[in-house]
């Protein structure tokens, strides 16, 4: 079962058929995924883990399809509606399915692989000349076109990166840190190549970050200020001009500056729309029609804001309260754990924090409340607390278990 569902991932995220017209034809997607509900309905192992942050999810489930169906521009944002169902229906199946932590490690490494395959594959399709000419520059475009723009594509990257931190730190084989290394300089230079200023400046904290928590910090902040300068002096001009517009506009285009207002735009029209549609906002994927712009919103908390309403602002607000209170409850065990502080699944509920860090972070830049990161994030962090909670169980059952009498004749 596991495996049918990394097969999932790979399609959700690399999408081939949207790359080949010809098995787009074919509908592989839905094919594909109705086998594997139909194997789901039959598998002996799936299991319902009990956990707050299902019902939140719910109730946010609930807030999109009432906005939607309350929106004047309801037609318009239907798409975006089922595709946010699908990954909903998606996140069921992963949930009920793995309950230890060799599932949960065989489904995170799984997302990593098809990220790996992902980057790879968009990278040899961009030095075979296949990318987007925007502000200016050449940029890298993701093998998709779903999520193929520079900003969407470098912001999935910067998404996957904590997860290289908590295979880093449980893993010893010197292939698999091979493996991580080679992942962690394709990952780099990816966003490098899109030209994407919000990836980063998410991929600059996310080093600043795991420097300033590991023991060598000091060695860390210098050799990152050594070999910083060095990636940018081997970009190409042309995109770095585009970054040094993140510090002084003055340098790019007229374009560059307005993209960057316009990601204060996204917000302040967010609230604006929020007073004038308070309960419900103006639907899922109306933010176009709605506002007459030839843009998104480019603001996760505009977006929120002004297309969902005070149903979406507190559905989510519920989600992020439950993705903080499972992270509070693994750190506090962690110490309690039979199986130690330094297992996987606390390793990788850190890398679930960071990863919805992140995506806060690049909200301020992007529009990324449907993403499918929200809900896989949240099966991992679920699962890894299943597991956490079972070997504590396990535990105190042993603890108190009367001690058996053997007599001997």
């Amino acid at each position: 079962m596991h495996w049918l569902l990394i097969g999932y991932m790979f399609l959700f995220i690399h999408r081939p058929f949207e790359l080949y017209p010809a098995l787009g034809d074919l509908y592989i997607e839905r094919a594909y995924f109705l086998g594997v509900f139909l194997y789901w309905l039959v598998y002996p192992r799936k299991r319902w883990l009990p956990n707050r942050q299902h019902f939140a999810y719910f109730a946010f489930a609930g807030a999109v399809a009432f906005c939607w169906v309350m929106s004047p521009w309801a037609d318009q944002g239907q798409l975006v509606v089922e595709n946010w169902f699908k990954i909903l229906f998606f996140y069921l199946l992963l949930v009920t399915s793995a309950q230890d932590e060799k599932a949960l490690k065989r489904l995170a490494m799984g997302f990593m692989l098809v990220m790996g395959v992902y980057m790879a594959h968009s990278f040899r399709e961009f030095l075979g000349g296949r990318h987007t000419y925007r502000m200016g520059i050449v940029r890298m475009i993701g093998v998709d076109t779903s999520l193929s723009d520079p900003n969407s594509f470098g912001a999935s990257i910067v998404f996957a990166l904590p997860f290289v931190r908590a295979f880093w730190q449980t893993h010893r084989e010197r292939w698999v840190k091979f493996a991580l290394l080679n992942y962690l300089g394709l990952s780099v230079g990816c966003i490098l190549l899109t030209g994407s200023r919000s990836s980063l400046l998410g991929l600059v904290l996310w080093f600043t970050i795991i420097i300033l928590r590991s023991r060598q910090r000091v060695l860390g902040l210098v050799g990152a200020a050594l070999a910083a300068p060095l990636l940018f002096l081997i970009l190409p001009e042309s995109l770095q001009t585009r970054f040094e517009t993140i510090v002084n506009p003055e340098v790019g285009p007229e374009s560059a500056r307005a993209s960057g207002d316009g990601r204060l735009e996204g917000l302040t029209k967010g609230f604006e729309l929020l007073t004038s549609y308070p309960a419900t906002g103006i639907g899922p994927g109306s933010w176009r029609p709605a506002t007459g712009s030839k843009l998104e919103s480019h603001n996760l908390y505009g977006q929120l804001a002004g297309e969902m309403g005070g149903a979406g602002v507190l559905t989510f607000g519920a989600i992020l309260a439950c993705f903080a209170g499972n992270l509070l409850w693994l750190k506090r065990m962690a110490k309690r754990d039979p199986a130690g502080e330094h297992d996987f699944a606390h390793h990788l509920s850190a890398a679930v924090g960071m990863s919805i860090f992140l995506i806060m972070f690049e909200g301020n830049f992007g529009h990324n409340l449907y993403r499918h990161n929200w809900l896989w994030f949240g099966g991992f962090l679920i699962i890894a607390r299943f597991v956490v909670e079972r070997r504590l169980a396990r535990q105190t059952v042993e603890y108190y278990q009367p001690a058996k009498i053997f007599s001997t004749r």
